[in-house]
C-alpha cells in the first residue's frame, strides 16, 4: 500500500511541478525513448543474471506491493510453535521428535500450522536442525554453527536480486543518456529544416535523460530498497528460530527458551511477556492474530 501512495507522489509532484510551468504533457510522451530505455534495461537484467534470479527479482517486485507477514500475529504464532515443540520434547524425550521431523505435513504438532509448513526454508530449517539433535553426537555449538550457516547461504541467494535490481536501476541514467544521444543524433539530421521539428527532436532526445534519471531514483531504486528491507525481515525471523533452538538444546526450559526468541523479535512487533504467556498458554482469543492479520 505504501509503494503504491509512494510512486502516486513521485508521479505526482513531477507531473504537477511540469504543469505548473505551463509544460505540455504530450512532448514527455515518447515512445521510442522508453523502447530504448526499457528495452535496454531488460536487456542488462537478461545479460547479467541466471533464471532463477530474474524470476526472485519478479517475486520481488510483488512482494513492494504486499505488506510484510512478519507482524506481532506472525511471531505469538510461532512463539507458540516453538512453546509446544519445546514441551513436547522434554515431556516425552527428544527421541519422540523423529517421526514429527521425519515427515512433518503428518505431524499433530505441525499440522496446526500450516502457514509454516507452506514455508518449506524454515521448515526444514526447524527439523534438520532438530534431526541433528536427535540423533545425538552434535553438540550445542556445533548446531548453533550450521543454523548460522544456513542462514548465510538463504541470506546471499536472498540478496542476489536486490543486487540485480540495484545494478540495472544505476545503470538507468547512463541508458538515459544513450537514448538521448541518439536523439542529438536524429535531431542533427533534421538540421536546415524547419525550427518546430528541429525543437521538437531536441525536447525528445531531453526526455531520454529525464526518463532514465526518474526511473532510477524515483522508482527502481527505492524498489530495491524495500526488498532489502524485507529480506532483513526475514533475517531476524530465521534469527528468531535459530536463538529459540540453540537455547532449548543448550538445556534451557521451554519458556526460557521461547523468551530468548521473543527477545529477539524486532521491538516494532514483538508482543510483551504477558501477550506471549497468554496466547501460549491458551488464555489469549485465538482470533486476535487472525485479524491482526486481516488489519
Amino acid at each position: 500500500m505504501f509503494a503504491i501512495i509512494g510512486i502516486l507522489v513521485v508521479l505526482g509532484a513531477v507531473v504537477g511541478g511540469y504543469l505548473m510551468e505551463h509544460g505540455n504533457l504530450l512532448v514527455l510522451l515518447q515512445p521510442a525513448e522508453l523502447i530504448i530505455i526499457g528495452g535496454a534495461a531488460i536487456g542488462t537484467v537478461l545479460i547479467g543474471n541466471p533464471l532463477p534470479t530474474i524470476i526472485r527479482i519478479g517475486k520481488g517486485f510483488i512482494s513492494v506491493f504486499t505488506p510484510s507477514g512478519f507482524s506481532k500475529a506472525f511471531y505469538l504464532e510461532h512463539l507458540k510453535l516453538l512453546n509446544e515443540l519445546f514441551q513436547y520434547a522434554r515431556k516425552n524425550g527428544a527421541v519422540k521428535l523423529e517421526a514429527d521431523i521425519e515427515d512433518p505435513s503428518k505431524s499433530e504438532l505441525f499440522s496446526k500450522y500450516p502457514k509454516f509448513i507452506k514455508n518449506h526454508h524454515a521448515l526444514y530449517f526447524v527439523c534438520d536442525t532438530l534431526r541433528m539433535f536427535v540423533s545425538g553426537g552434535v553438540s550445542p555449538f556445533e548446531l548453533d554453527q550450521m543454523m548460522e550457516l544456513d542462514m548465510e547461504v538463504h541470506h546471499a541467494g536472498a540478496n542476489e536480486p536486490v543486487s540485480a535490481l540495484t545494478t540495472v536501476a544505476d545503470s538507468l541514467p547512463g541508458l538515459g543518456i544513450v537514448a538521448a544521444v541518439l536523439g542529438v543524433v536524429i535531431t542533427m539530421g533534421a538540421i536546415g529544416g524547419p525550427p518546430e521539428e528541429v525543437g521538437h527532436k531536441v525536447a525528445a532526445a531531453l526526455v531520454g535523460t529525464f526518463l532514465g534519471i526518474l526511473m532510477c531514483y524515483g522508482f527502481l531504486g527505492p524498489m530495491a530498497s524495500s526488498m532489502s528491507k524485507a529480506n532483513e525481515a526475514e533475517s531476524h525471523y530465521y534469527h528468531f528460530l535459530r536463538v529459540g533452538i540453540a537455547s532449548f538444546v543448550r538445556g534451557a526450559a521451554p519458556m526460557l527458551a521461547v523468551e530468548f526468541a521473543r527477545r529477539t523479535i524486532p521491538s516494532e512487533v514483538r508482543p510483551t511477556f504477558k501477550e506471549m504467556e497468554d496466547y501460549c498458554k491458551g488464555r489469549a482469543g485465538e482470533k486476535a492474530p487472525a485479524a491482526e492479520e486481516a488489519a
